[in-house]
């Protein structure tokens, strides 16, 4: 094999680790992907010479580039949840030689190395909180190696990752309120959404409730993050009108489902009475994972 080969190859060898990390800083099969990828575009540009552990170097370029896709999410501009969903990149009819893996026990595997309570909490973390807790959490990375990739000192990617641990066992429990609550408080959202009533909406959400997208409901138009009842309200008043109640994890939620095929899952995380959060998901591989069950009317 000549150089290019032998490069291409332990890269390989480190491509199943680099796609659970950046799984799990992402919450996309789909940016996992994207990741990795541009990982390997920029081993490919550079070369592996002088490289000693090529490992950690792959491990730090893909937790660089995850922070610059958290970033970006959150710089995008907010776009109505029913705008058309954009033509195709032109690049995605071309595909590359790393494509995303159609092994279902891999993706399995990873999906399930995160649960869907965790990624709604994650989401609410600033892009570099979320990236020092996960490498270091969760990978062990020390604090040395992730403060250059978060551009802080090591002694503040530590009081970062302690800020996002705070947060994350400060967070409701999925499942806090009981089943039949949680449709009640469900099927009153749906109620106001479908007629449009902004005043019940806002009282069934809490006055901090926050609204995450991932990145394919983010291309459908849906917004990448919106805080608060009134824009999270005004968001869903007069709409939704084909969404159904659906058990999605442990929670009672509502999916879109054109067809019975299940494009759009709105996971619900609750208090005691209202809304706390909602977290819009069309990733195909984690809906697939979810696995949404529309309940009876």
């Amino acid at each position: 094999m000549d150089e290019h080969d032998v490069m291409a190859a332990r890269f390989e060898e480190s491509r199943a680790h680099l796609r659970s990390v950046a799984y799990r800083i992402l919450g996309s099969t789909a940016d996992a992907d994207d990741a990795v990828q541009e990982a390997w575009f920029r081993l490919s540009r550079s070369g592996s010479e002088g490289i000693e552990n090529l490992g950690g170097w792959l491990t730090t370029v893909v937790g660089r580039v995850c922070l610059d896709m958290l970033r970006a999410r959150a710089s995008r501009p907010e776009h109505d949840i029913a705008a058309p969903e954009p033509e195709p990149h032109p690049d995605f009819e071309h595909p590359t030689e790393w494509t995303p893996s159609d092994d279902p026990e891999q993706q399995v595997v990873m999906a399930d190395s995160i649960g869907l309570a965790l990624l709604v909490v994650l989401e609410t973390l600033t892009p570099a909180e979320r990236v020092a807790f996960v490498l270091h959490d969760l990978f062990d990375l020390p604090f040395d190696e992730i403060a250059p990739i978060v551009g802080r000192t090591p002694t503040a990617a530590r009081q970062l990752a302690s800020r996002a641990r705070r947060r994350v066992r400060g967070a409701p429990q999925a499942g806090g309120t009981d089943r039949s609550r949680q449709r009640e408080i469900t099927d009153a959202f749906l109620a106001a959404a479908h007629g449009g009533d902004f005043e019940a909406l806002v009282s069934l959400l809490d006055p901090e409730v926050v609204l995450r997208a991932d990145a394919a409901a983010v291309a459908k138009g849906a917004p990448a993050e919106l805080v608060g009842a009134a824009p999270v309200a005004k968001t869903f008043s007069g709409r939704a009108r084909a969404a159904k109640v659906a058990l999605i994890g442990s929670n009672i939620g509502l999916v879109w489902a054109p067809g019975g095929t299940p494009r759009v899952a709105f996971a619900l995380e609750f208090g005691p009475d209202r809304i706390v959060g909602i977290r819009l998901i069309a990733d195909p591989g984690t809906l697939e994972r979810v696995d949404p069950v529309i309940l009876p009317a």
